[in-house]
């Protein structure tokens, strides 16, 4: 059987070979977008008819699918600073904004935190006469400190 994170090398080679798209992916297995990249990179336990599913359309066996419907390690980096650009830029927004995010969280909803699991993740390109932006929307339920 494969580890979550041999099936998630898997599934970026199978989409080099098939030509599937993430986009693709999530119609096919009837969830988000964000939620089903994640949890083929190993973030999210699949159901059996969803990793069946994914493990098809990347023309991948029956040990993929049994990989997809693991429990996970959730944020598992290689290394506490991530060292592949695009994942720094956003390591490097929480070290820069992550401070001026909590405050104003704080002032806005009292204390408390986002929940990263009732979350909800969105990526869109934007066109820019500058150049196009990346507009990241996390989307999470404010959880309230409770000391009872």
């Amino acid at each position: 059987m494969l580890s979550k994170q041999e099936a998630a090398e898997a599934v970026r080679q199978a989409k080099v070979k098939t030509g599937v798209t993430w986009a693709q992916l999530a119609q096919a297995v009837g969830k988000p977008l964000a939620w089903t990249t994640a949890a083929l990179l190993g973030q999210h336990p699949m159901g059996k008819d969803e990793a069946a599913t994914a493990a098809a359309l990347l023309e991948l066996g029956d040990d993929a699918a049994l990989a997809f419907q693991l429990q996970p390690t959730r944020g598992a980096l290689d290394a506490a600073v991530p060292v592949d650009p695009t994942i720094y830029r956003l390591y490097e927004v929480v070290q820069v904004y992550g401070p001026t995010i909590k405050e104003l969280i704080h002032e806005e909803f009292g204390d408390g935190i986002m929940s990263a699991i009732n979350f909800r993740l969105d990526i869109q390109r934007v066109p820019d006469p500058a150049g196009d932006r990346v507009v990241i929307t996390l989307d999470g339920k404010y959880l309230p400190y409770q000391w009872e």
